[in-house]
């Protein structure tokens, strides 16, 4: 029976059934699955690296040179480029950070510091350059006493 808007009850024959759905699952993710790449590799936390750094997304992205797009784009900043420079990134202040007396001064002396040997340029200009293999060859050469 219709009501007076044409509305059919319930209890009418004539009333379309409702489609069916599928029970609505909450979508968690684990840290775990996250932690995993397209490639089976872990993917590293740009925002909990950010953080550890003191820098805004923004100013990490930069220092990486990476597009502000990939910041708003999971999938951006899971790419093998990408994950590489932030893990090739992260591996060079790390090694640092025993020198320049922590992670913050790290960060600057990679960010600032014209190395000679490659003509003035610094850590973050060569590992932007995709060339962070020549600055850790750099640092291994200075750590074992090679003049810089």
């Amino acid at each position: 029976m219709a009501t007076s808007r044409g509305k059919a009850k319930p209890d009418d024959v004539t009333a379309r059934p409702k489609a069916a759905t599928r029970p609505a699952v909450p979508v968690k993710r684990k840290a775990a699955a996250k932690a995993r790449g397209p490639a089976g590799g872990n993917v590293v936390a740009f925002e909990a690296a950010a953080e550890r750094l003191g820098l805004t997304k923004g100013q990490f992205a930069e220092t990486l040179g990476i597009s502000r797009d990939a910041l708003y784009r999971p999938a951006r900043l899971e790419s093998a480029k990408n994950q590489s420079r932030i893990r090739e990134a992260l591996e060079i202040v790390e090694r640092i950070s025993g020198w320049a007396g922590g992670e913050r001064p790290a960060l600057s002396w990679y960010r600032s510091h014209a190395i000679p040997a490659f003509g003035g340029r610094t850590a973050e200009a060569l590992v932007k350059d995709g060339k962070a293999a020549l600055v850790r060859d750099y640092l291994d050469a200075v750590a074992v006493g090679s003049f810089a």
